[in-house]
């Protein structure tokens, strides 16, 4: 007989494979996805790893002889084993909640810091020591039957586990197991059923890196949208005309000294009138899609301003003025802009006088008089224009309205200003804004270094229909709801069945339906996220559906797995295109969802050979 392993060696053992498993999740974090910067950590990362577990190797050092020492089974050991490995995992999730630990495995969380802390660390914790204790369970067969047993294959101590009796280990077990099998039957759904939960916890460890994959992909295609916009024209922001005048004002300062500074005025126009139409053109790079546009917008109006008491008339040097418009983005100006002006047309040039209303736009010199100005100039210019994503305004006017039309479906009204009027059809839409002197925050004449519009732009951006990677997102927040139910669906199949399914063939399992995502996320980038659904759902469905039938050797079983499956991808489907209802239609599905589960349930001896009761 060998000699009796002791329990140091075993929490040992146990202590250092945990930690070299726990190395490379660790050395991913701190490598920052580089490959070899990962190869580079993984050294200090097993150190790391080493270090921050020497408590719970001191827990295992005291609580390893106490479960050994007990005259249970080799499975119940086990149970208490893996009990005290997740209590053990969960406490250092707490503790890397509460510090914000967690945040170096998950760069862009969806829940809560600390649930998503608590979430990962707990998972990649529970995750290493089972795998670590799977590795050794050869070893931990051995320890815990005192050294009676030593299996030569996993299979082997797979069948001492959870198949072989007692007496095989300690002589004087073999009265009590033989007498009451129904108990250690008992405890075998038990542990099984937590082993089970236990892979539903594991199984979401690969959706956070779908989540950050998806992210990445996200990036991906903003970063190819911003890289076509900025060689097309970035988002366009307009203002209308305006005249910039050079203003002498005198004052006494604090020293009884007359002082002379030079400034600007800004005069806005009146009874302005903008017409704009938007032809939206859609660009493709690589397998992404570019929403641009092109625009005609018209503008017309009147300069008439009312001179305030402050501004002394007699400085004002009207003829060098300037006639000015701003906009954001000069590569986004198709031809020469010409303004008619008091019937004269003048051409527009790159510069503006102020930076109050930003430092991009176009001017040109304008002779004012006193006597022009009093009986009002009028004006008109059209400038055709291309941009991306967004084309908004800001109504730099006493009064003014601003009308735009374009056939493009799905428009966003965004600003601080809604539309007074507006229209959308499939057709496309037409909206319109009108502005006056009540509701604007600045005059008819105002001061450069005194001009404060405010945050009154407004506009429309012009929306893809399909966003792709966030309903893609979204699906992957109900991993838990898939995974759970279906490992549930084979947990309840295989009792009922009496066909244990294997803990691999979960995590098999399990894995498909991780992988569902990855094909929802890749063909989603090639067709609608509806037919990408479909096709990824129906091939999943498909897979485990074909999986159950070769092990249940059951069409009956299978179809019948099968189709509850397919229902409760039907079920995250309608979860998904719901907006303001999804709440209370996901409650009372999983209402549904339970109350058929336990009718199901309802049958199954869950104490084995126990008689059940009527």
């Amino acid at each position: 007989m060998k000699n009796i392993t002791t329990s140091a060696a075993a929490g040992f053992r146990l202590w250092i494979l945990t930690a070299v498993v726990a190395a490379p999740f660790i050395a991913y974090t701190l490598g920052d996805e580089n490959l070899s910067a990962f190869f580079l950590m993984i050294p200090p990362s097993l150190s790391v790893a080493l270090i921050g577990s020497i408590p719970a190797f001191f827990s295992l050092l005291v609580l390893l002889p106490l479960i050994n020492s007990r005259r249970k089974s080799i499975c119940i050991k086990l149970f208490w084993l893996l009990t005290l490995i997740i209590f053990i995992s969960v406490l250092y999730g707490i503790l890397a909640g509460s510090i914000g630990l967690g945040m170096f495995f998950l760069h862009n969380p969806v829940l809560s810091p600390f649930v998503a802390n608590l979430l990962v660390v707990s998972c990649m914790l529970i995750f290493s020591s089972i795998s670590a204790a799977l590795i050794l369970l050869k070893y931990l067969v051995c320890f815990f039957s005192s050294g009676v047993l030593n299996p030569a294959s996993y299979t082997e101590a797979f069948s001492i586990i959870f198949f072989k009796s007692n007496k095989t280990i300690i002589m004087e077990h073999t009265s009590r197991e033989a007498q009451s099998p129904a108990p250690v039957q008992s405890h075998r759904v038990l542990i099984k059923g937590f082993i089970t939960g236990g892979l539903i916890l594991l199984m979401l460890i690969p959706t956070i890196f779908i989540q950050n994959l998806i992210t990445e992909r996200e990036a991906r295609q903003k970063e190819v949208v911003q890289e076509v916009s900025s060689r097309w024209a970035t988002s366009q922001t307009l203002t209308g005309p305006f005249l910039t005048v050079p203003y002498t004002e005198s004052y006494v300062n604090a020293e009884n000294k007359a002082v002379t500074t030079k400034t600007q005025l800004i005069i806005p126009s009146d009874k302005l009138a903008v017409t704009g139409t938007v032809i939206p053109e859609e660009r493709s790079r690589s397998i992404y899609k570019v929403l641009l546009y092109k625009a005609r917008v018209n503008f017309s109006g009147n300069f008439k301003p009312i001179w305030p008491a402050d501004i002394n008339t007699a400085n004002i040097d009207l003829a060098n003025a300037k006639l000015c418009f701003s906009l954001s983005d000069y590569k986004g100006i198709e031809e020469e802009v010409a303004v008619n002006f008091d019937n004269r047309s003048l051409l527009l040039t790159p510069g503006l006088p102020i930076d109050a209303l930003g430092e991009t736009g176009l001017s040109v010199p304008v002779s004012l008089s006193a006597d022009s100005l009093s009986a009002g100039i009028p004006f008109s210019m059209q400038i055709k224009i291309k941009g991306s994503e967004q084309l908004q305004f800001i109504p730099l006017s006493i009064n003014s309205k601003f009308r735009l039309e374009s056939k493009w479906p799905s428009p966003s009204f965004d600003g601080n200003i809604l539309p007074d009027e507006r229209n959308v059809s499939d057709s496309g839409f037409n909206a319109q804004w009108s502005f006056n002197r009540a509701n604007l925050s600045f005059g008819t004449v105002v001061k450069a270094g005194e001009f404060k519009p405010g945050n009154i732009a407004f506009g429309v951006s012009l929306v893809q229909p399909a966003d792709q990677y966030n309903k893609t997102m979204r699906s992957v927040k109900y991993a838990i709801l898939l995974i759970g139910l279906t490992f549930a669906l084979f947990f309840i199949t295989e009792l009922m069945q009496k066909r244990p399914f294997h803990p691999v063939q979960y995590v098999l399992v399990g894995v498909a339906l991780v992988i569902f995502y990855t094909l929802l996320l890749s063909i989603s980038e090639y067709l609608s996220f509806d037919m990408a659904y479909l096709i990824a759902a129906s091939a999943t469905v498909l897979l485990i559906t074909l999986y159950a039938k070769s092990h249940f050797e059951s069409w009956k079983s299978a179809g019948v797995l099968g189709t509850l499956l397919s229902c409760l991808y039907g079920f995250i489907f309608i979860l998904i295109r719901l907006e303001d209802t999804a709440l209370i239609v996901g409650s009372i599905g999983l209402f549904v969802i339970l109350a058929l589960v336990m009718f199901a349930s309802r049958k199954i001896n869950w104490y084995g050979n126990q008689p059940q009761h009527a």
